[in-house]
């Protein structure tokens, strides 16, 4: 049986409800290109009549290189999100890494999210559970499918069953990813919605030497692939100038380019729904 998860009491996610978009730069860089991000996708949501919640991270704690840029931190990102959720009404989200993290986290986030390198730390599903958040999990690069049971079974063991399962691709060989369909129904069998990250799917983790790569160019294709085997929301990482961004530029979004692919997605998702 399919555990719906009520977001904010207005928007319930699962099957026959309407698609959820989480969206936002990968990390927070300025307050200013966040806030622009904030709006223009929460316009857009608007105007295509679908709950959104926005993303970035304080911290990227797993970035390829000890030079990368890995956001503001605890403090001053939460700060920028509570802002954000505040000016404009709308639902945040952000990774955790530790449990140090989760009590403070939870006082701003509406979903905390679990990176998918760390989605078998048993302490930190189980502190994230705790908190009563609703709680997105991003499926391992390492993991199959049908192994998120035991990722389940560890918040269900927290006191919480407001649990998001996120496909986000699976190592094939160096520096590659692919995405296998069937890991989206079967996901969905565990009895959680699920969410395509359209974006971290067409990665190149490590790929660009000191960096992540990517191949921004596919990721249209996967995404209507996603919605025709069935899914309960999208995530993807958006950027006002992808070329400029600070953390996974080679695999984000334009901002621009945004509202045309989702009124593809949702006409395909329409269909899906009506069986």
């Amino acid at each position: 049986m399919m555990d719906c998860v009520e977001l904010q009491n207005k928007y319930t996610i699962g099957p026959g409800n309407r698609l959820l978009l989480i969206a936002g730069p990968c990390v927070l860089e300025t307050e200013e290109i966040a806030r622009k991000t904030a709006g223009s996708l929460k316009e857009m949501a608007e105007r295509l009549d679908i709950p959104f919640v926005f993303k970035a991270s304080f911290d990227k704690a797993n970035r390829t290189s000890i030079d990368s840029y890995r956001g503001p931190g605890l403090d001053e990102g939460l700060a920028i999100m509570a802002r954000i959720k505040a000016d404009f009404g709308v639902p945040v989200i952000s990774d955790i890494h530790e449990t140090s993290q989760v009590k403070r986290a939870a006082e701003v986030l509406d979903i905390l999210q679990i990176p998918a390198f760390l989605c078998r730390q048993t302490d930190l599903l189980v502190a994230a559970a705790e908190t009563g958040k609703i709680v997105s999990v991003k499926k391992g690069q390492f993991m199959s499918p049908w192994d998120m049971q035991h990722v389940v079974s560890k918040l269900k063991a927290g006191g919480n069953r407001k649990i998001l399962l996120t496909e986000r691709g699976v190592s094939l060989g160096y520096n590659n990813l692919v995405v296998d369909m069937r890991s989206l129904p079967v996901m969905r069998g565990l009895g959680c919605p699920v969410i395509f990250d359209a974006t971290h799917s067409v990665q190149l983790p490590g790929g660009a030497g000191g960096s992540s790569g990517g191949q921004r160019e596919f990721i249209p294709y996967l995404t209507r692939a996603a919605a025709a085997a069935g899914i309960d929301g999208l995530f993807m990482e958006v950027h006002p100038d992808p070329d400029s961004a600070l953390c996974d530029g080679a695999n984000s979004l334009a901002l621009d380019e945004v509202e045309a692919l989702l009124k593809k997605v949702l006409h395909i998702h329409a269909i899906v729904a009506e069986g």
